[in-house]
């Protein structure tokens, strides 16, 4: 935390990254050379899928009365979506930080008015449709601070990890991969949660042999998965090492898939924008195909985000 809270701060803005698990919050500087410095941060788990409209309408209502400076509010996430407190929609690629703060959803939640941030969708370099909600914020965020390459390839990974292809400083276009998510359905319940333990998931001999596996064209992914389970029955995989080899298999299975569609991935260093225990492990599965990274942590590349985008809308707005 930096800043006085207890100053002359009117015209303060605040940000919220409002997913399904989490709420992230920041209170930033809104003039001045110190515009978009952090001045609070507020965090629960008390995404939008656990709430109901009161519950939603009860949160803001606290972060205003923690941040009564603030003057503007914005949100990004699944807060515009279906399941959220209004559904924002989604803006088309190709676009740009002007195009997307022009789509900004202006609604009312309780006695505060809020602009939700819209989703990105985009037509695949396959033909086939995509989507993100949340990511966008931090794609233009960093983009505006020059923290990204204006044209190249970035990937987002998590739960479920973005692979994005950047062209004159806009979103082109992008793929998302459901390997986090898999790996936490296998390893929790099912025939494959039997033969894990409590071992943590780290690069290493196993990994890396899953990440060759998957990665490869054969055999198929979900022939590789039940693999798994036979190979730990039959000894040639220790059970301490099998979520290391299983979430191998779904990252190197991934990054194949990534590198088909955008192979420009492999030519420059690939940022990586996500919480650092994921990122570390795409670090080393793109290591281990020789290509390099670097790593930028999803909290501030939200800061970054809101504040490229109240910077861009009051000047419209002005």
């Amino acid at each position: 935390m930096s800043g006085d809270l207890n100053g002359d701060r009117q015209g303060d803005f605040i940000g919220i990254n409002w997913g399904s698990s989490n709420c992230r919050a920041w209170l930033l500087r809104g003039a001045g050379e110190a515009t978009g410095e952090v001045v609070d941060a507020w965090s629960e788990p008390a995404g939008v899928a656990g709430l109901d409209r009161a519950g939603m309408q009860a949160l803001v209502a606290g972060l205003l009365q923690r941040w009564p400076s603030a003057s503007r509010l914005y949100a990004c996430g699944m807060v515009g979506s279906n399941i959220g407190w209004e559904d924002a929609g989604y803006a088309d690629c190709p676009i740009g930080l002007d195009g997307l703060a022009g789509r900004l959803h202006a609604t009312r939640i309780g006695e505060a008015e809020m602009a939700i941030v819209p989703g990105l969708a985009c037509r695949r370099a396959d033909g086939a449709p995509d989507i993100m909600r949340g990511e966008e914020t931090e794609l233009f965020g960093l983009l505006r601070a020059g923290r990204l390459p204006r044209d190249g390839v970035v990937a987002l990974p998590g739960t479920h990890t973005k692979w994005v292809r950047l062209r004159e400083g806009r979103v082109e276009e992008f793929v998302t991969a459901m390997s986090g998510e898999i790996f936490d359905r296998l390893t929790a319940a099912g025939l494959l949660a039997s033969i894990v333990s409590d071992a943590p998931v780290k690069p290493g001999k196993a990994f890396n042999e899953g990440l060759a596996r998957g990665g490869a064209d054969r055999p198929g992914l979900g022939t590789l998965l039940f693999g798994a389970r036979a190979r730990v029955i039959r000894g040639d995989l220790p059970r301490d090492e099998a979520a290391s080899y299983l979430r191998g298999l779904l990252i190197g299975s991934e990054i194949a898939d990534a590198l088909a569609l955008y192979p420009q991935a492999a030519e420059a260093p690939v940022t990586l924008i996500g919480a650092n225990p994921v990122c570390e492990m795409y670090a080393a599965a793109l290591a281990g195909m020789g290509i390099g990274s670097r790593s930028v942590d999803a909290r501030e590349a939200s800061v970054f985000g809101f504040a490229a985008l109240h910077a861009m809308s009051t000047a419209v707005a002005g």
